[in-house]
């Protein structure tokens, strides 16, 4: 789609630059050579310009596979999600460019990424400095996600969000120190100094039973993405909607997501930059967070 013929016309100027001789007197010869010479080098710099502006590179994009609606494989066996298709859309937008997209595991991407296997990953990334020293993040962030408390439905009346959760009690479900979310607690402890929530570190970056020490009084909320209490919690599928009356959801903000750049793929991350402007602009990025979240979830971002 993206490869075009080149066309020169080399062969056809040689031949009426060698006519030209035939018929041209020695007063002449000059002239046409001088032709011939402008000619051949103009046609050398289109051809040279043409051969550079048809070179597509391809780009591996590594996305995860099940985590709906950002990345996953949807049931024609397609990559899809949000963050694929604005990155389709990206692809789209770079002539320059041919993106294959990999479904694989959160491992290998993180893996593959960084040892230039792939080029970008998306997996629903937020920033970190760890990230940051490993991966090259662009200027725009892709997307956002919701994060927020899950308490139980009869404290709904004391509990509305994360200040008021705070002034209830406090007690959070653990969270692994390595887990961003981690780190959002602690900012918010550093504004709020006289009315903190109990941050403590999880051994473990997931906390499996964590609706389940809610439910029993353990904690009084877990900090948990919006997706996850929907995929887990709401949906009738859930592994836990069997307690979809007994909990509730309040969202605290929402956090940056970022497509994850290989080190060494500046140019290539200054091109996203450029393209994601433009279908922002163009509103494109709203159309697809419409689509896939059913809202723009850019509104929720703490600048």
């Amino acid at each position: 789609m993206k490869n075009r013929k080149i066309y020169t016309a080399v062969a056809a100027a040689l031949t009426l630059s060698i006519g030209a001789l035939t018929g041209c007197g020695a007063g002449e010869t000059k002239a046409v050579e001088k032709t011939e010479t402008q000619t051949a080098e103009k046609t050398e710099t289109e051809v040279g310009t043409t051969a550079s502006s048809d070179e597509v590179e391809k780009i591996y994009v590594a996305h995860t596979q099940t985590y709906v609606p950002y990345d996953f494989v949807n049931e024609k066996g397609e990559s899809d999600g949000y963050e694929v298709q604005v990155l389709k859309a990206i692809d789209e937008a770079l002539p320059q460019y041919e993106f294959e997209f990999v479904p694989t595991t959160d491992d290998d991407l993180l893996i593959g990424v960084e040892s230039g296997k792939y080029n970008i990953g998306v997996k629903g990334a937020w920033f970190t400095e760890e990230r940051a020293s490993k991966f090259k993040f662009p200027e725009n962030y892709i997307g956002a996600s919701s994060i927020g408390i899950v308490y139980r439905t009869e404290n709904a009346d004391e509990i509305t969000d994360f200040e008021s959760f705070a002034e209830f009690s406090g007690k959070l479900v653990p969270i692994a120190p390595q887990n961003a979310q981690y780190a959002i607690v602690e900012k918010y402890n550093e504004a709020h100094p006289d009315n903190q929530v109990e941050l403590e570190a999880a051994d473990s970056f997931d906390v499996s039973d964590a609706y389940l020490w809610v439910l029993e009084g353990r904690y009084d909320a877990f900090f948990n993405i919006k997706t996850s209490f929907e995929t887990n919690v709401v949906a009738e599928d859930g592994q836990y909607h069997q307690y979809a009356d007994q909990l509730s959801y309040s969202v605290y903000q929402a956090i940056p997501t970022y497509p994850l750049f290989n080190l060494e793929d500046e140019e290539l991350a200054a091109a996203y930059d450029k393209a994601f402007e433009q279908l922002k602009a163009d509103g494109t990025i709203e159309e697809l967070e419409l689509q896939y979240f059913g809202e723009d979830l850019f509104q929720y971002i703490a600048e």
